[in-house]
């Protein structure tokens, strides 16, 4: 038992200090191997409290160690229905199942797939948390005799060290996730790293695209709920790409409408950032047309969309009462973007822009003159965005 020993004392030192869980089911598997016991590959599956991730968990094998993540939808696959991670959690206790002779016609696809690796022997356990949360472990075996009971044993024992040590990555897991999921990126590190205080901010230069569905007040009184919900998530959907895989962030859903920014490091990458922001609004409307297709497929009416695209100092902070904060992105910059938007329709077009980054990307653009714009005392230039 010296190694289990050792083992405890890793986990609950330098493995609940680490914030590395490769680093620590690492360690785990290979303490119990030098301990005698008999591992081929082993999950470590940990559930989030997220809206869009339910678990994530570490896979170990002797040839590498990797992270995954596990969403909701995944649950009612076929992938876990039926598997040792529902059954576990169903019924709250370990299952020992051997991988020989098994039935191809009710044995789970998870078990065929280990016995035909090599697979001789399965164990899945629970491993439980100080918040009285359970999370599923997994181990199998390639040894001809299987996992013996003293094996077992170990393995049990175990288990509260590593619970020791995964619980912190975890909870600071769920934590960033949560805040990622309904700050995005940038807000979430800002409120990650201590910018929580009312009233602290900070200024940054950025593109700021503000974007909006039109005739949506009609849609929300034509529409049942379902549909409702429906189109708005599939406009949510495709923007969000749009804007992600440009290296911009959303930073707010407003009703029907979307504040997103590109933040501009340096005067070096003013042009490419502002260029960015244009093929994101261009991915947008060719993410509107095929949910259009689709929509048009369920008899179900098109949707409409305008975009505001401007340039400028904006400022990242936290405004609210003592009790109740949010976290925004405030400035001229984003009025002037959420304003050039509402001309989009007046104007004829689904994108405009102002000349901070028109210039930026000529190519890109069209110049549709000047136009009043609320709040501005001088006509602005405006430009719309070629759509090839």
């Amino acid at each position: 038992m010296d190694t289990l020993h050792q083992l405890s004392h890793w986990m609950m030192t330098e493995g609940r200090c680490s914030n590395d869980p490769v680093k620590v089911v690492s360690h785990f598997c290979s303490s119990l191997i030098e301990a005698g016991v008999p591992l081929w590959r082993v999950n470590i599956g940990q559930r989030f409290a997220n809206p869009l991730l339910i678990a994530w968990g570490v896979v170990w094998t002797p040839e590498d160690t990797e992270v995954y993540d596990v969403t909701h939808e995944r649950m009612l696959t076929d992938g876990y229905v039926g598997s040792s991670f529902e059954y576990i959690l169903k019924h709250r206790r370990p299952l020992h199942k051997s991988l020989l002779g098994l039935d191809p016609g009710s044995d789970h696809i998870s078990y065929l797939e280990f016995a035909e690796q090599g697979g001789t022997d399965y164990y899945a356990t629970l491993l439980f948390y100080g918040d009285g949360s359970m999370h599923g472990c997994t181990f199998v075996t390639q040894d001809p005799l299987g996992f013996k009971a003293e094996h077992l044993e170990m393995i049990e024992a175990a288990l509260p060290a590593l619970s020791c040590a995964l619980e912190p990555v975890t909870m600071r897991k769920s934590s960033k996730s949560l805040l990622r999921t309904y700050l995005g990126d940038g807000a979430s590190d800002a409120v990650w790293n201590g910018t929580i205080k009312r009233g602290e901010r900070t200024t940054v230069d950025a593109v700021v695209m503000f974007s909006d569905l039109r005739g949506f007040t009609a849609l929300s009184e034509q529409a049942d709920e379902n549909e409702l919900f429906d189109a708005l998530n599939g406009y949510f959907d495709f923007v969000v790409q749009a804007v992600e895989e440009n290296d911009g962030d959303v930073l707010k859903f407003m009703g029907d409408g979307i504040l997103s920014i590109f933040p501009i490091r340096s005067d070096a990458d003013r042009e490419k950032i502002c260029r960015k922001a244009a093929l994101s609004a261009r991915r947008v409307l060719v993410g509107l047309a095929e949910l259009n297709l689709a929509r048009m497929a369920n008899q179900q009416a098109p949707l409409d969309l305008g975009i505001g695209i401007n340039a400028g100092k904006v400022s990242y902070g936290n405004i609210g009462s003592p009790g109740r904060l949010d976290f925004t992105v405030l400035g001229g910059a984003v009025n002037l973007a959420s304003r050039v938007e509402g001309l989009t329709k007046s104007v004829g077009t689904r994108v405009l822009a102002t000349s901070n980054v028109a210039e930026n990307a000529s190519d890109l653009f069209d110049s549709c003159g000047t136009h009043a714009v609320r709040g501005i005392s001088e006509p602005v230039p405006l430009y719309s965005l070629s759509e090839t």
